[in-house]
């Protein structure tokens, strides 16, 4: 059994990949080939448009949110629901607009480049629109 302590403080998610209010806190273990984070979003909180080589599984933790994928409707997910986005599948997931709503993240890491591409902040109109 090996118990690794935390030292990585709760960051704010960056406004160049989120709007609202975002916090991370990291969870992989260095040299692992994967990254892992608990990501708390404040209502209507939510992420730009991104994708991941090797595609990404969110974990819905508690809360309510949304979750959309390029071309797609916007889905509503609840705690509980998993959620996993194809490699190099555009999309974003956030917190529903009166909820608060945390997910566990998890992808695996390629060996070379980034495990996230981010694109442009997600526009309140897609947002919004009807989840199914």
């Amino acid at each position: 059994m090996k118990i690794i302590r935390s030292q990585m403080p709760t960051s704010k998610g960056s406004p160049e990949w989120f709007t609202g209010d975002v916090y991370v806190d990291s969870i992989a273990v260095e040299g692992s080939g994967m990254n892992a984070a608990v990501v708390h979003f404040t209502p209507a909180a939510r992420t730009a448009w991104h994708r991941h080589p090797l595609g990404q599984t969110i974990y819905i933790l508690e809360g309510e949110g949304r979750v959309q994928r390029e071309g797609g409707h916007v889905e509503l997910v609840r705690a509980g629901d998993v959620v996993f986005f194809e490699p190099g599948e555009n999309h974003w997931h956030g917190a529903a607009p009166n909820r608060f709503m945390a997910h566990v993240a998890m992808l695996r890491l390629p060996e070379n480049g980034p495990g996230t591409d981010w694109g442009i902040l997600v526009t309140d109109e897609e947002y919004l629109g009807r989840p199914t």
